[in-house]
């Protein structure tokens, strides 16, 4: 109902299991303010946590007090805030990325690529369909990147035909699925009510699946 993604929803599902066994598996209705703050200043001071993995925390605990629970809580004050640390961003070099990618084969050098040469975050990679893929003017979509948008980016021209001859080995593994009488993916949105055929269509199709073919 949310939108939120599954990697959020793992993450909000486990700091919200450690808040309750870091006070001894106490029911959250019978905890409050007072118990957030001691878990959320536990984790900066005797965990040690990034500022970013602190915040995530909190988030996770106002959502399960204030959307599950149904509980107002007041502002959150005094919490011992982790240390942000100030880091210069660090950027591979040419030589670098040349480097990992020739240290790389098949599907994994193609991911690789698209994370190098498309902009791609990781999962927006792994989730790419086969219709994603615009072979025609060299460009691809992503759908329901981070904040639930689609944009386009380029397709690395050397990565054309690599790409290609991987989805032509993908189909060849759908097709065999299908005769097993299996093959359907799954659709968000409840698009595999409105469009019955689509989770077994081509078009469909993770471009790497868990499966991937040999190559």
């Amino acid at each position: 109902m949310r939108h939120l993604s599954i990697r959020t929803e793992q993450a909000y599902v486990q700091w919200i299991r450690r808040y309750i066994f870091f006070h001894h598996k106490r029911h959250p209705r019978e905890m409050g303010e007072t118990e957030i703050r001691a878990f959320i200043s536990h984790l900066a001071v005797a965990g040690g946590v990034a500022a970013s993995t602190q915040t995530v925390a909190l988030s996770a605990l106002l959502f399960l007090y204030r959307d599950v629970l149904k509980q107002d809580l007041p502002y959150v004050s005094n919490i011992e805030r982790a240390r942000k640390p100030k880091r210069v961003p660090v950027v591979f070099t040419r030589d670098e990325v040349k480097r990992i990618l020739a240290s790389l084969e098949g599907t994994h050098w193609l991911i690789a690529g698209l994370l190098y040469g498309s902009g791609l975050r990781l999962m927006e990679c792994l989730r790419l369909r086969v219709k994603d893929f615009d072979f025609s003017y060299n460009q691809l979509t992503v759908r329901d990147g981070k904040g639930e948008k689609d944009r386009m980016t380029m397709l690395p021209a050397k990565l054309r035909q690599p790409l290609r001859r991987h989805l032509q080995k993908v189909k060849i593994l759908h097709e065999q699925d299908l005769a097993a009488g299996c093959g359907e993916v799954y659709l968000p949105y409840a698009l595999a009510r409105k469009y019955l055929n689509a989770p077994r269509e081509w078009g469909w199709q993770y471009a790497f699946p868990d499966d991937p073919p040999l190559d």
